[in-house]
């Protein structure tokens, strides 16, 4: 079971971070068409905003396949030292509270958004409504959650040569 979920989730962190990257290619491309036209005396307007929307997603969308791949910084000066138990014991703790944290952050994003829908808010320069960039956002955490689960439930099971 956990084999198919693990499957499913890195499939589906490929495509998320695939989209990532589109965006980001979107926000260089709005970042330096911005710096040309400054020289040119007639920078865009709202690239400021596009900048940061396009930002939260490239950031959201790499979430969960930069977990999958031990992307983020991780600081072992004592873990190194524990045993292979302990450190199972450790790691299955740590994806536990950290899944946590982040259905909390993706369940308080979702009521972030649904809050500034409702109010019909939009950006400043452009206004465009920017709801849907943070339910985005709250999806991302979702699913890096949904990362951290299976992280969690491969540590309980049994290493090779362990009892």
């Amino acid at each position: 079971m956990i084999i198919g979920l693990d499957k499913f989730s890195n499939n589906l962190n490929r495509w998320f971070n695939w989209f990532g990257g589109i965006a980001l290619v979107g926000l260089t491309g709005i970042a330096c068409a911005n710096m040309l036209m400054r020289i040119l005396g007639s920078p865009f307007k709202g690239a400021y905003e596009l900048v940061g929307f396009f930002g939260a997603l490239v950031v959201a969308l790499a979430l969960g396949y930069a977990q999958i791949n031990r992307s983020h910084i991780s600081v072992d000066i004592l873990a190194r030292y524990y045993s292979a138990k302990t450190k199972r014991f450790v790691n299955a703790f740590n994806s536990l509270v950290c899944m946590a944290f982040f259905v909390l952050v993706a369940w308080q994003s979702g009521v972030y958004a649904t809050a500034i829908w409702k109010r019909g808010e939009t950006s400043e320069t452009l206004r465009i409504i920017y709801h849907p960039f943070v339910y985005a956002v709250a999806l991302c955490c979702l699913l890096l959650a949904f990362v951290l689960l299976i992280d969690f439930l491969k540590t309980l099971r049994p290493q090779k040569g362990e009892k």
